[in-house]
């Protein structure tokens, strides 16, 4: 198959990942709808972590296997055990390492100084440089410390496109090898797999509310960053793995995504368990869990 026809492969499987998107401009969801829908974002989650793990294991299976049989070394079982390992320790610990850079940034800056806006003639200068100053460090202080969920929304989708990078490998090399009834499977099942994945996304942000309590909306503007974080990757995956084939690629950025999405998942749970709904925390992780192995059946059952 051409690089061409290739690609738009890589794109029609990416681009799904949009029609989740109008979930977070929900306004004021019912309490019970948000915890639900938080709820089925982590069972999606948690299925992808299943998967990713699953995926960037099998090489290191295959590698056993072939030890076992007297055909093969060690080496390659290993060298594919420390990107596992590595890559598993990098997609987690730098987002732990993230969040508590942004909160002694956030801390770092006052915010509740009031801001000076002019002054008498004869210190307006030193008043309004004084307010200035105190504007700027009161915006800076405020973009850090923004919402939460957005701030979850968009770990999220740096997990899933780390995720999707390794889906378009997947498309790529199946493409270039010729086998093209599977690239279009692959399509298909990925096309309906990122539709629930850009859920997974957005729902942090449904009802997302300031300090106030007034209604905080994210931009469409926003969401479509979201979106191309998430989903582009695809796209970029499909355009690699046409020019080449890499396990080792594959197994990297499978456990990055593995590593970044376990930490989201954390951080939704104890969402979760705040609310003392532990109901609704099960029926959202049975939901989004069943969803995420209907998609991925329609790719198994292509041969994938």
């Amino acid at each position: 198959m051409s690089l061409e026809k290739t690609l738009l492969l890589g794109f029609i499987a990416g681009v799904t990942i949009l029609l989740g998107m109008p979930v977070g401009r929900m306004q004021r969801p019912a309490p019970t709808m948000r915890l639900m829908l938080n709820a089925i974002a982590v069972g999606v989650l948690l299925f992808l972590v299943w998967d990713v793990l699953s995926g960037a294991w099998e090489p290191i299976d295959s590698a056993l296997a072939s030890v076992h049989e007297g055909h093969g070394g060690l080496g390659s079982a290993i060298g594919y055990g420390l990107l596992f390992i590595g890559g598993l320790a990098v997609g987690l610990l730098s987002l732990v390492a993230y969040e508590k850079y942004m909160k002694r940034r956030a801390s770092a800056l006052p915010t509740d100084e009031p801001i000076v806006t002019g002054g008498d003639s004869g210190s307006s200068g030193t008043s309004s440089g004084g307010g200035i100053a105190t504007a700027i460090r009161t915006t800076r202080a405020h973009t850090i410390a923004s919402s939460k969920a957005r701030t979850t929304a968009l770990l999220i989708a740096v997990g899933i496109g780390l995720h999707n990078f390794a889906e378009g490998l997947a498309i790529g090399q199946s493409a270039a090898s010729g086998e093209v009834a599977l690239a279009t499977l692959l399509v298909i099942g990925f096309a309906l797999h990122n539709a629930t994945e850009g859920f997974g996304i957005v729902a942090p942000l449904a009802g997302d509310v300031d300090e106030t309590g007034a209604i905080r909306l994210p931009s469409w503007r926003f969401l479509l960053a979201l979106a191309a974080i998430g989903g582009g990757p695809t796209f970029v995956g499909t355009f690699v793995g046409h020019g080449f084939t890499s396990e080792a690629l594959s197994v990297t950025f499978l456990t990055l995504a593995a590593g970044s999405i376990i930490y989201v998942v954390l951080q939704l749970v104890g969402v979760a368990y705040k609310s003392k709904r532990p109901d609704l925390l099960a029926y959202g992780l049975l939901i989004g869990m069943i969803a995420g192995f209907i998609t991925d059946g329609i790719v198994t059952a292509g041969g994938a």
